[in-house]
C-alpha cells in the first residue's frame, strides 16, 4: 500500500479525532479514555499486519508471474497438463498464486486506510484529553479562592503597564496561608493596582517578587460570538488570576537567571526611551510608534493602543502589527539566504554541507530564535512548526505535492497544540498558503517569461530592459497574489469575524512590503544600532497615516451577520472552488456559493414578540430586546479599564454578529459607570437613533452624543410606544419634583434609574419583561404605589444586582415573576448578589439565573437558556455552573 495514502489516512484521523475532543461538554472519565487508546493501537496494529499482508501478497504476485513468464518457454516444448488437471484446477508448477480481483484489493486497502484513519483518531482524542486534564488538574482549587495568601515567584514575560495597573504573568515558587504550604498553580495572572497615594512600583520581567495576593478561578464573560477569556487562559497554562495587595510586597531579587525575558524587557525600554524621550521628540510623541515596534521586535502587542488596533483592524493590517507566521517566515527567508549565499563562497563548507540544506537549517534557526526573542507566542510557534516540517522533508529528499506538504505541517502543529484548531489564525495562515499553491502563485517560476523578455529580433536584451522586465514580474506577482490572498481569504474572514476591510487590498499592497521588508529589520537591527528606530518610527508615522486616509468612508469596512454551520461551509468550499484554476462554468458557481454569506437573512422575533438577552458584562448592566424590526439596548455595561469597556469588547461584536448596525433606542437607566461605561464606545461604532437617560443635561456623555447627531430625551414615568406589536412602557422616575430634585450631579443617581416595562402583544402566552436598573427599596415602594398590580410580569431584572438595599419583600411578591436575573461579576468585590436577597426569590419558587454563572441568558419564542449551558466546554468553570433547569426552563 503507498506510504502516502497511510500518511493521508493517519494525519487526516489526527485532525478529526482532535477536532472532535474540543467539541467535548466535559472530559470522558479515565477508563473510558483508557479504552479508547486500546482500542486505536489494536486497531493500528491490524491495520499495519493487513497493510503488510498485502503488500506482501501483490509481491508474491509478480514474483509468480515473473515465474510464469520463464515457465512459459518450456511449456512450448512439452505436453500441456492432461483435461483431468485442468478440470481440478492444477496450476503447472513453478506458477505462483492467482492475483486477487483489483474490486477486492480495492476494497482491501480502503479498509486498511480507514482502520488507520480511526485508529490514530482514536489515539489523538485520547492524547488530547489527557493533556487537557492534566492542565485542567492544575487550577486554583475553589477553597483558595478569594484568602489571602502569600506567594513568592518570578515575573514570567514582559509586564503591562497601563495608567492604573500593572498586569503580568508570574511563576510560582512557594506559597503560604497564615504559616501554612499551599499548592498553588504553576502560572498566574495577575493585576497590581495603584492604592490610593501610593506609587506602583516598577515590575520589571525577571523579577523575584514576594506578594500578598488574592486569587480566583480562570473565569470570562460567556456571550454569543463573544471572545472565550477562558479558553485563552487554558491554553496560555495560566490557572488561576488575581490581584496583588499591595501593602504586603517586596522585592527579593532585581535579578533571575531568565536572561531571555530581562533582554527583551531591556530592549523593549531601550525603543521607549528613545522614540518618546527627548530622541523621539517632545513628551507624549512617538508612543503611538513605540508601541508598534515593540510589538514587531519582542512580542509585546499590548503596547499598541486600542485606537491603534482599530485602525489596522478596518484596514486589514492587524495581522503585520504583531510577530506572525509572515514576519517569522521572511525572517527565516532573509536569515536563509544570506547564509546559503555566504557559504557558497566557501569550498570547504560546500564540501561538508551543501549550500541548500545550510540554507534551510540556518533559515530555521534564525526563525526559532526570532519567535523566542518575540515571546514565544502562539502564532510563532506555529510557524516554526510548518518550517520544521518543510525543513524536514527538504532534508530527507521527500519530493511531496504540496498539498501533503501543507497537511503534514497542518497535523504537526494540532499534534503539538491540539487547541489551535479553534484558533482563526490557525486557519486564515493554511488557508492562504494552500490558496496561493493551489492557484498557482507560490509555485510560478521567476524565469516564466523569461522569453517574453527576448529582443524581437531574438538578440538577449540589454541589462536595462532585463532590469524593468524584472520589476515587472516582481509587481505582477505581487499583485496577483494580494489579490488571490485577499479575495480566497475573504469567505474566511467573514466568517471568523464578520467583517471585512474593503481598502485591504490597497492598503496592504502598501503595507506587506513595507513591513515586513523595512519596518521590521529596522526595528530589529536598532537593537545593535539604535538609531534605526528613528527610521522606522518615521516609517509607521507615514503609514499610520495612510491608513486613517483610507478608513475615512463609511464603506472601508463592511460587516455581516454572524453565518450558519452550513452557510459557512458552503462558501468557504464556493471561495475556494473560484479561485481554484478550474473551468469557467466552476468558478462561476464557486462564486455565487458564497453570496449567501454576504447577504445572510436576519433572524428576528416574529410580529408581536420579543426576544431578550441579558448580556454576560461582568459588574454591571446590559439588556439587548429586539422586535420583529426595531432593536433597543438597555444600559451599555461597565468600563474595565482606561482602554476597555462593555461596548468595544462585549457588545459591539454582539450587535456585529447579529447584524444589528443601527439602535433604535439606547437607554441608559443612570448615571453609574456600570451602566453607561461602553456608551460611548456604542455611539462611535453603530447608528443610534435616539438616546435616552436619566442623566443630567450637562453629562459628558450627552455633549458626545450631541456631536453625533444622536437625538436625546429625558426618560420619565408615562412615555409608552409600540413597535411591531410589542409595547413599551416607562414607569419610573416619574415626572414630578420629588423624583427630579436629585438630579444634581452629586446626587445618588440610584434613585433616579430608568424602569422600563416590556410587554408581547401576540404569541400564545404573551410575556412581561420588568428592567429595573439600581432602584432601592424606597423607589420599589413608590413604583408600587404609583402602578400598584402593574407591575406583574414574567421576567423580572432583578434590581441593583442583587443588593441588600432592594428587592423588598413586597415588591418580589407584587411583580411575582417566574424568572429573576442577577447582572453582577463573578466574585465581586460588593458580594452582589446577596444571600439573603437570593434566598428571599427562592422561597417564593422564582428561579433565579445569574450572569456570573449561566452566561448570556437569552429568552426566544423557543423559550429560555443560558449561553453556558447551551454550548458547555470541558475549559469552562465547572464548579460555577448554571443549573440545568435554567437551560431549558423559563417563561
Amino acid at each position: 500500500m503507498p506510504s502516502a495514502a497511510r500518511l493521508v489516512a493517519a494525519g487526516t484521523g489526527l485532525l478529526a479525532g482532535t477536532a472532535v475532543q474540543l467539541q467535548q461538554p466535559a472530559l470522558a472519565a479515565a477508563p473510558v479514555l483508557a479504552g479508547l487508546a486500546w482500542a486505536g493501537l489494536a486497531l493500528l496494529v491490524g491495520a499495519g499486519l493487513a497493510g503488510c499482508g498485502s503488500a506482501s501478497n501483490r509481491g508474491h504476485v509478480s514474483a509468480g508471474t515473473r515465474s510464469t513468464e520463464v515457465r512459459s518457454q518450456e511449456v512450448r516444448s512439452e505436453h500441456l497438463p492432461s483435461m483431468v488437471d485442468r478440470a481440478e484446477g492444477a496450476q503447472p508448477a513453478g506458477v505462483g498464486p492467482r492475483p486477487p480481483c483489483g474490486r477486492c484489493a480495492a476494497a482491501r486497502r480502503a479498509a486498511v486506510l480507514a482502520a488507520t484513519g480511526l485508529a490514530v483518531a482514536l489515539l489523538a482524542f485520547a492524547a488530547t484529553s489527557w493533556r487537557a486534564a492534566a492542565r485542567l488538574a492544575d487550577v486554583l482549587p475553589t477553597a483558595l479562592e478569594g484568602r489571602e495568601l502569600e506567594v513568592v515567584g518570578v515575573i514570567d514575560g514582559l509586564p503591562q503597564r497601563s495608567p492604573e495597573a500593572w498586569r503580568f504573568r508570574f511563576a510560582v515558587e512557594s506559597a503560604r496561608e497564615g504559616g501554612a504550604a499551599v499548592r498553588l498553580p504553576p502560572r498566574l495572572a495577575l493585576a497590581w493596582y495603584a492604592q490610593a497615594g501610593e506609587a506602583l512600583p516598577a515590575v520589571r520581567a525577571g523579577q523575584r517578587w514576594r506578594l500578598g495576593l488574592r486569587l480566583k478561578r480562570p473565569h470570562g464573560f460567556a456571550n454569543p460570538y463573544g471572545f472565550d477569556a477562558e479558553l485563552y487562559l487554558f491554553e496560555q497554562g495560566v490557572s488561576a488570576t488575581g490581584s496583588v495587595r499591595g501593602g504586603r510586597a517586596a522585592l527579593l531579587d532585581e535579578r533571575t537567571a531568565w536572561t531571555l525575558d530581562r533582554l527583551r524587557q531591556a530592549v523593549r525600554d531601550a525603543i521607549d526611551a528613545r522614540l518618546r524621550g527627548p530622541a523621539g521628540g517632545e513628551a507624549g510623541e512617538g508612543v503611538r510608534e513605540a508601541g508598534v515596534l515593540a510589538a514587531l521586535a519582542v512580542g509585546d502587542q499590548a503596547a499598541i493602543a486600542r485606537g491603534d488596533w482599530t485602525l489596522y483592524r478596518d484596514t486589514g493590517v492587524a495581522h503585520l502589527m504583531s510577530i506572525s507566521g509572515l514576519h517569522v517566515t521572511m525572517f527565516a527567508w532573509l536569515a536563509g539566504g544570506a547564509l546559503g549565499a555566504a557559504w557558497r563562497r566557501s569550498a570547504r563548507l560546500v564540501r561538508a554541507c551543501p549550500a541548500p540544506r545550510a540554507a534551510r537549517l540556518g533559515g530555521l534557526a534564525a526563525a526559532l530564535g526570532y519567535a523566542a526573542f518575540a515571546g514565544w507566542g502562539v502564532p510563532a510557534q506555529r510557524t516554526v512548526l510548518m518550517l520544521a516540517v518543510t525543513t524536514a522533508l527538504a532534508g530527507g529528499g521527500l519530493l511531496w505535492p504540496w498539498p501533503l506538504v501543507c497537511g503534514a505541517a497542518a497535523v504537526a502543529v494540532a499534534a503539538v497544540d491540539p487547541w489551535a484548531l479553534l484558533q482563526p489564525g490557525f486557519w486564515l495562515s493554511f488557508g492562504a498558503v494552500a490558496l496561493l499553491l493551489a492557484s498557482g502563485t507560490a509555485r510560478a517560476g521567476v524565469g516564466a517569461d523569461a522569453g517574453a523578455d527576448a529582443a524581437p529580433d531574438g538578440n538577449a536584451p540589454g541589462p536595462v530592459r532585463r532590469g524593468w522586465a524584472a520589476v515587472r514580474r516582481v509587481l505582477a506577482g505581487g499583485l496577483r497574489t494580494q489579490a488571490v490572498a485577499t479575495l480566497g481569504l475573504a469567505p474566511l474572514t467573514l466568517v471568523c469575524f464578520q467583517q471585512l476591510a474593503l481598502v485591504g487590498f490597497a492598503a496592504n499592497l502598501v503595507a506587506i512590503p513595507l513591513v515586513t521588508l523595512a519596518v521590521t529589520p529596522l526595528a530589529l537591527l536598532g537593537v545593535l544600532l539604535p538609531p534605526l528606530w528613528d527610521g522606522a518610527a518615521a516609517l509607521v508615522r507615514g503609514l499610520d497615516g495612510l491608513l486613517a486616509m483610507l478608513a475615512t468612508p463609511a464603506w472601508a469596512v463592511w460587516t455581516v451577520p454572524a453565518a450558519g454551520p452550513a452557510v459557512a461551509g458552503v462558501a468557504l468550499a464556493g471561495g475556494a472552488l473560484a479561485l481554484l484554476p478550474l473551468p469557467r462554468r466552476v468558478r462561476a458557481l464557486g462564486a455565487a456559493l458564497v453570496l449567501p454569506l454576504l447577504l445572510p437573512p436576519p433572524e428576528r422575533p416574529p410580529w408581536g414578540r420579543v426576544e431578550a438577552l441579558a448580556v454576560d458584562v461582568g459588574q454591571g448592566g446590559a439588556v439587548l430586546l429586539r422586535t420583529a424590526t426595531h432593536t433597543l439596548l438597555y444600559d451599555a455595561g461597565p468600563q474595565y479599564g482606561p482602554e476597555a469597556d462593555a461596548g468595544d469588547r462585549v457588545l459591539r461584536p454582539l450587535l456585529q454578529a447579529l447584524g444589528e448596525r443601527r439602535l433604535d433606542l439606547l437607554l441608559l437607566s443612570h448615571r453609574d459607570a456600570d451602566h453607561i461605561g461602553g456608551a460611548a464606545a456604542l455611539l462611535e461604532a453603530v447608528t443610534v437613533e435616539l438616546l435616552s437617560s436619566s442623566m443630567e443635561a450637562t453629562h459628558p456623555l450627552l455633549a458626545l452624543a450631541a456631536r453625533r447627531g444622536v437625538p436625546r430625551r429625558p426618560c420619565a414615568d408615562g412615555q409608552r410606544w409600540e413597535w411591531d406589536g410589542v409595547g413599551f412602557e416607562l414607569l419610573h422616575p416619574s415626572a414630578g419634583p420629588a423624583d427630579r430634585a436629585p438630579a444634581d450631579p452629586r446626587a445618588r443617581p440610584n434613585a433616579l434609574s430608568c424602569v422600563l416595562q416590556v410587554r408581547e402583544g401576540g404569541g400564545p402566552a404573551p410575556r412581561v419583561l420588568l428592567l429595573t436598573g439600581d432602584i432601592e427599596r424606597e423607589q420599589e415602594a413608590a413604583l408600587l404605589a404609583r402602578h400598584g398590580a402593574r407591575l406583574a410580569s414574567d421576567v423580572l431584572l432583578v434590581p441593583h444586582h442583587g443588593s441588600k438595599t432592594s428587592s423588598s419583600p413586597a415588591f418580589i411578591d407584587a411583580v411575582a415573576p417566574r424568572v429573576a436575573v442577577v447582572q453582577a461579576g463573578y466574585r465581586n468585590r460588593f458580594g452582589h448578589p446577596a444571600a439573603a436577597v437570593l434566598q428571599r426569590y427562592r422561597e417564593r419558587g422564582i428561579e433565579v439565573v445569574e450572569n456570573a454563572r449561566c452566561g448570556a441568558w437569552r429568552l426566544s419564542t423557543a423559550g429560555a437558556a443560558c449561553w453556558r449551558a447551551a454550548a458547555p466546554r470541558y475549559w469552562q468553570d465547572a464548579s460555577f455552573a448554571p443549573v440545568a433547569s435554567t437551560a431549558s426552563g423559563g417563561p
